[in-house]
């Protein structure tokens, strides 16, 4: 049994050696294979993250910082399992929950999937995500199979203490949020993405927007084909 070797996923450094010279974590069972050291700069750390958070891909980030494209993968493994440590258990205070689509411009798309077709919104082939974001500025994010409320109602149960304040849009999957014992309050679009009680004179504008208002208002300061992507089970600091 070899020590000293942290995994990528639990960071546990307990692991066995397997075949191809990979190792598997003894608590997750995850397999990776172990590199040399990775050696960025700050200046190189500061530049990833910054083209990560903005919704590149692998790589384009490797263009627009110099880095090597594999680099460049091992370094977001690296920011994903640090995300991981730190995704709360329960939610509580003024949350606010959001639905969005996560993909790439239409005339981006793949020719085969443009000549399938694909609906606008509801119904669309693009992915769907559901966050939920803290007053604190958390966020925690997850893609789901569809928006109905037998998807998005146990995921608010499960990660939203009782007796909080939820914030949430006229989407029909939250109408039952009251009757889970939340306190349910509607936003409208054209409020800016905000109920009353998460308003904050003192708040950075744009801080506490819902998920699909950051979304769209990410792929405004995108490049082309860029979009802003959501990792399965993330929370992050915004």
């Amino acid at each position: 049994m070899t020590k000293r070797q942290r995994c990528p996923r639990c960071s546990n450094t307990r692991a066995w050696i397997v075949r191809r010279r990979k190792r598997r974590c003894a608590r997750c069972r995850y397999e990776w294979r172990p590199g040399p050291p990775l050696r960025l700069t700050r200046h190189q750390w500061e530049a990833l993250l910054r083209w990560h958070v903005r919704g590149l891909s692998s790589h384009a980030i490797a263009q627009e910082t110099g880095l090597h494209r594999q680099r460049v993968l091992r370094a977001l493994t690296l920011v994903r399992a640090r995300m991981l440590h730190e995704v709360p258990q329960e939610f509580s205070g003024i949350v606010e929950v959001d639905e969005t689509y996560v993909g790439g411009q239409w005339k981006n798309k793949r020719l085969g999937h443009r000549r399938r077709g694909t609906k606008r919104g509801r119904g669309t082939s693009k992915i769907p995500v559901f966050g939920i974001l803290c007053r604190g500025g958390q966020v925690w994010a997850q893609i789901v199979p569809d928006v109905e409320a037998e998807t998005l109602l146990p995921l608010i149960r499960r990660r939203v203490r009782r007796g909080s304040i939820v914030c949430s849009d006229t989407w029909l999957s939250y109408t039952g949020v009251a009757a889970k014992g939340y306190v349910h309050r509607l936003v409208e679009p054209w409020q800016g993405g905000l109920c009353e009680e998460a308003r904050d004179p003192h708040q950075r504008p744009g801080r506490l927007l819902g998920l699909s208002q950051a979304a769209t208002r990410c792929q405004g300061r995108h490049p082309p084909g860029a979009f802003a992507s959501v990792s399965r089970g993330v929370c992050l600091a915004v």
